[in-house]
């Protein structure tokens, strides 16, 4: 028998021996033994504030529990976050009592079994490279200052130190490793508002857990940090497009202008680009200067849904089609950096829509992205058609028949 787990006030972690509870959309579902696997070494537990958790009874009923039976004081939820390469099938099954949206993670029901760990996923693709275990090393400090000082000057580096330190970015910190992909912001606006952004929420949401870059870079400092990263680094890929960031088409001639200058100097490594793919003319740019990649965000081929999570400035799902058709034209490799929720993505409808999108834009891989955002929030917001979803699962094996599935960019050179 599955335990549920929860929390006291003190984040202390307890189980409790009734069946636990998983959601999907709006709906809660009993755990079965194919939903789980053994929670990953570098995965980690949360507590979800200000709701209680969902199991079923001896009885079959499902029941809130509001207490602790253990102690004074509530009951919270309990999800795991996963690391990259693990995909996300189920939500923690739990009622929200507060109005404050949860932090932006990417919770997946968690249990106990046999005093084993198991979570709600499915691992997508190879976890090596991001491994924790590789980074915030001890000789990373040397690195940085090492950089900072062939470069003093350089404000992404210095930006990019920061990530490294305060909020342990990977991407950020693999430019001063020199290897793998590396980030290299360069925009700090942006086309559009998307309700789980994690460098700018407004006031009455959930706070960003990272500074959105504040400056505009010049050609020169983005070629003295891309020129080196692409020359030295193994399995070179750098990327416009971080976290950090808005939208980096809206930078496209400081874009364009730099791969040039870079591919003058080595024509080693892979260029890619995070994208909305909403701004056609800074794609069309980017592309004719020699992109290799473009990782196209995308939630929902339809457009309502698409329209009510990204909010876009002055494009439409359309627009972004035009762009994946132009810069396919011209050669470039096409992610789509699927943001999934269970109970979204898997329902029929939904599914459909986007395997018509992948037949007509031409996508040569979907990244599957588990969607960062409190659950409660975001389907307040969306506008679902009332279906039984699939299953992430099942999801996965119907996209798997038609483009390949990963969860990150490769290198292609």
């Amino acid at each position: 028998m599955y335990k549920l787990l929860f929390a006291n006030s003190r984040g202390e972690f307890f189980d409790y021996p009734i069946q636990p509870v998983g959601r999907t959309g709006e709906m809660f579902v009993e755990i079965i033994d194919e939903d789980l696997i053994p929670l990953p070494e570098s995965a980690g537990l949360v507590m979800l504030p200000q709701s209680h958790p969902i199991g079923i009874n001896k009885k079959g009923d499902f029941v809130l529990l509001k207490e602790n039976p253990y102690g004074p004081g509530p009951a919270y939820p309990v999800g795991a976050t996963l690391p990259q390469g693990y995909s996300r099938t189920l939500l923690p099954g739990y009622r929200r009592a507060g109005k404050k949206p949860l932090p932006l993670l990417g919770y997946a029901a968690v249990v106990l079994k046999d005093e084993r760990l198991y979570v709600a996923a499915m691992q997508t693709d190879e976890t090596v490279k991001w491994n924790p275990r590789y980074y915030s090393t001890e000789n990373l400090p040397r690195l940085i200052d090492r950089r900072l000082e062939k470069y003093p000057q350089n404000r992404i580096l210095r930006h990019l130190a920061h990530c490294s330190r305060e909020y342990q970015c990977f991407t950020a910190q693999n430019i001063f490793y020199q290897r793998w992909e590396g980030g290299l912001p360069v925009s700090p606006a942006c086309n559009a508002r998307c309700l789980g952004c994690i460098s700018e929420q407004p006031a009455e949401c959930c706070p960003s857990p990272q500074s959105r870059l504040n400056f505009r870079p010049t050609v020169k400092e983005v070629v003295e940090v891309g020129a080196d990263h692409l020359e030295q680094a193994a399995d070179a890929i750098i990327s416009f497009g971080q976290g950090c960031e808005g939208e980096p088409t809206m930078a496209a001639d400081t874009i364009a202008q730099a791969i040039r200058h870079m591919r003058a100097l080595t024509p080693k490594g892979t260029i890619n680009i995070n994208s909305n793919a909403g701004y056609t003319g800074g794609i069309e740019k980017i592309a004719a200067a020699g992109l290799d990649s473009l990782r196209v965000s995308i939630i929902s081929a339809n457009d309502q849904i698409y329209r009510a999570y990204y909010r876009p400035r002055g494009y439409t799902l359309d627009d972004v089609k035009k762009s994946i058709k132009l810069a396919k034209g011209r050669g470039v490799f096409v992610y789509l950096n699927l943001l999934t929720f269970p109970g979204l993505n898997d329902l029929p409808s939904e599914t459909h829509r986007l395997l018509d999108f992948i037949k007509e834009t031409g996508v040569d891989l979907v990244q599957i992205r588990n969607l960062n955002i409190d659950p409660d929030y975001l389907l307040e917001k969306l506008p679902l058609p009332a279906e039984q979803p699939m299953g992430i699962g099942h999801f996965i094996a119907a996209l798997k028949e038609e483009v390949p599935v990963g969860n990150y960019s490769k290198p292609l050179r």
